[in-house]
């Protein structure tokens, strides 16, 4: 069992009509978490994860998976704003080899440059304290990057 590890236009006509995606913000202390419903229309932040090691890490991610009905994973790549790919997108890609030996869901890259900024900037504009946005800007990234990968899956299908 190794899973393919694609882009979204690759793993568009490789996913089932139906079935939610989990999407992963890969940092270096935590691991954000979200999914999407069935129908692939809105991503929704699940929870943070404390990075301890791989396997536990994993495993938790994949308990998720199974536990909401995941057709696939959306993982977070941490392009530089000139494209070119350093070592977290290294660290990331290689992430994402390893959990592809542990399951057979397709993992899906996607480019999620400035997704915390992002996250981060809408935080502060809702006047969200700095603790409260520290405990939910990792699973906030993961949705955003998730919502990203949705609604370009969408637009491949015709249906954006």
């Amino acid at each position: 069992m190794v899973a393919p590890i694609l882009t979204v236009t690759d793993a568009a006509p490789l996913l089932p009509p139906r079935g939610g995606l989990l999407g992963l913000d890969l940092g270096t202390k935590t691991i954000g978490v979200a999914s999407s419903d069935p129908d692939r229309r809105l991503a929704a932040p699940v929870e943070t994860i404390a990075r301890k090691q791989f396997t536990p890490d994993a495993a938790r991610i994949l308990a998720l998976g199974t536990a909401r009905g995941a057709v696939g994973i959306v993982l977070g790549l941490p392009v530089n704003m000139d494209g070119s790919e350093g070592p977290r997108a290294q660290s990331s890609r290689a992430f994402a080899r390893n959990l592809a030996r542990l399951t057979d869901l397709p993992i899906i890259l996607w480019d999620e440059r400035l997704s915390t900024a992002a996250v981060e900037r809408d935080m502060i504009a809702m006047d969200m304290s700095r603790a409260r946005r520290a405990e939910v800007v990792d699973q906030q990234a993961a949705a955003f990057i998730l919502q990203g990968a949705l609604d370009r899956l969408r637009f491949i299908a015709g249906k954006g």
